[in-house]
């Protein structure tokens, strides 16, 4: 099991030479769509897993270079199945397209769905990036292994940056398709209620535990320690949860104030998936009853909880 004190370290030197496709591991190549983004790096990592037949993996956004850089890489060959880590539209708005063109049919962890219902006052700040209608012809569930083009794959349903994230690992290799879950590029957007920061510590916990140690995640480069990193990212999102009890021991009372005192010198771009991210904090500490939170129709007041921190 990886150590909870790993120094956690971000690489952003990553090249993806974008609608190339690139041989990541014997049986999976990497086609990186043209949408590099603040949020999604250098872009969305689709990959094709098999040898004669093959799985489609996240086929990314609706775009037509990456649709001709995605069929050009298939070659012919037949694909089997689609297979999706989750329903944001950067991993899945093309995946009715493709499952059309190629009369695959189209597997992931069922319909987009929030991680907890609305609040009265709340609006679900992403819900414009979330596949909401699309439907899978196969609810895939924890555990199983499937045929994924000519490979075998063990599903584990990774919740936490959204309700239906799956990680994918090959069967017999030390390699996990990890999704949004885990990168090595940055840390992942949590944002309530679409995600949840409870069920994202669980699910780090639990990919740590499995048996796999490179984590080829959907954007940026692959992992060679991946426990060790997910291991670091837990310890990050902790600290982040002190900071936040400090912050309010010290006089924050809103979840502006405490953006102000955790990121004083951040970009507001930065500070608006900050704000996101936080606000997931807020909740998980909430839960454990180390913060108290007052909610009304212009925001949140916060305080501290009973619970030792």
């Amino acid at each position: 099991m990886a150590s909870a004190s790993s120094t956690l370290h971000f690489d952003r030197d990553f090249q993806p030479d974008t609608g190339m496709p690139v041989v990541v591991a014997p049986g999976l190549v990497r086609v990186t769509a043209p949408n590099a983004s603040a949020y999604t790096f250098t872009g969305t990592n689709s990959f094709l897993l098999g040898h004669e037949r093959l799985a489609l993996i996240d086929p990314g956004p609706v775009d037509h270079r990456h649709d001709s850089a995605l069929l050009s890489a298939i070659a012919g060959r037949v694909v089997t199945t689609i297979l999706l880590t989750h329903t944001h539209k950067d991993h899945s708005a093309s995946a009715a397209v493709w499952r059309e063109k190629l009369g695959a049919p189209l597997w992931f962890g069922g319909q987009h769905r929030l991680s907890r219902p609305l609040r009265r006052f709340e609006r679900n700040p992403i819900r414009g990036s979330c596949d909401w209608a699309l439907l899978p012809d196969r609810t895939l569930i924890d555990g199983e292994t499937i045929e994924a083009g000519d490979m075998s794959v063990v599903v584990h349903t990774t919740p936490g940056h959204c309700a239906n994230h799956l990680a994918f690992g090959l069967a017999g290799t030390e390699i996990l398709l990890s999704g949004d879950h885990v990168m090595g590029w940055n840390s992942t957007l949590v944002s309530v209620p679409d995600g949840s920061m409870s069920d994202y510590f669980a699910a780090l916990d639990k990919l740590i535990a499995l048996p796999y140690r490179r984590y080829v995640p959907a954007h940026g480069g692959p992992i060679e320690d991946g426990p060790a990193h997910a291991a670091a990212l837990r310890t990050h999102r902790q600290m982040r949860n002190d900071r936040l009890i400090e912050a309010v021991r010290q006089g924050a009372t809103t979840l502006g104030a405490v953006i102000a005192q955790i990121y004083p010198e951040q970009p507001a771009r930065v500070r608006f998936a900050a704000r996101m991210t936080m606000m997931a904090h807020v909740e998980y500490l909430e839960a454990l009853g180390q913060l108290r939170v007052t909610r009304g129709p212009f925001g949140l007041r916060l305080s501290l909880g009973d619970a030792p921190a």
